[in-house]
């Protein structure tokens, strides 16, 4: 029973001060996929992606059915391509937790249309540092029409 209540102890981690250096680094692909997703260049995500990157989404329509999708890293990149709408992706308040080599990322987000909410939801974001660098091994997210409301002021 002590051994199970000091592992769980170990295993309990605290979010990281969000100005530190280290949550600066975890935040570098993040950021990098809001700008990706601005630019409407799903090239700009590979980079940002671990070889064995997994994407889920959880999309609540608005009669409260919820639709899971997995797309694979290839059909959610060739998913964002050039057109005329403007996209912005805004993550007001994210927590970082680190663990040596991994991280979480997660918050809260307003997705934006030419300015117009679109949806939102949370994201989670989990990555890996390999060599240093920072990537992301899962992605997922949640997305509906209600609740948007106070995320960003």
């Amino acid at each position: 029973m002590l051994a199970a209540a000091a592992l769980a102890l170990a295993l309990q981690s605290t979010p990281v001060d969000p100005a530190s250096a280290d949550a600066a680094a975890v935040m570098v692909p993040v950021n990098g996929v809001f700008a990706a997703l601005s630019a409407r260049d799903g090239q700009a995500l590979l980079p940002l992606m671990d070889a064995e990157a997994r994407i889920n989404v959880v999309a609540e329509g608005p009669n409260g059915a919820r639709r899971h999708a997995s797309p694979t890293v290839a059909d959610f990149t060739g998913s964002l391509t050039p057109g005329p709408e403007r996209f912005e992706e805004i993550m007001p308040a994210p927590s970082v937790m680190i663990d040596g080599d991994i991280a979480s990322v997660w918050g809260r987000y307003v997705f934006r249309v030419d300015g117009e909410l679109s949806h939102c939801g949370v994201n989670h974001f989990g990555l890996i540092r390999r060599d240093g660098v920072w990537k992301i091994a899962n992605l997922t997210w949640t997305q509906r029409m209600t609740g948007c409301e106070g995320i960003v002021p």
